[in-house]
């Protein structure tokens, strides 16, 4: 499993790079994050500090 975020909902904080262990989150030209998900470890990390709760599970 991985998780992913909802970009229609994402505010560009960069709050979930921040706290991604394994660095898979990257900023994309418009600011907004993406989850590169084959290197995501599921850790929930991202989606537990997400203030507009905008990251789920991949299922």
């Amino acid at each position: 499993m991985a998780y992913r975020i909802n970009a229609d909902e994402c505010i560009a904080c960069g709050a979930c790079e921040q706290v991604c262990p394994v660095s898979c989150i990257s900023e994309q030209a418009d600011g907004k994050r993406k989850i590169d998900e084959k290197e995501c470890t599921s850790c929930g990390s991202c989606a537990a500090e997400c203030p507009v709760e905008c990251i789920s599970e991949v299922k």
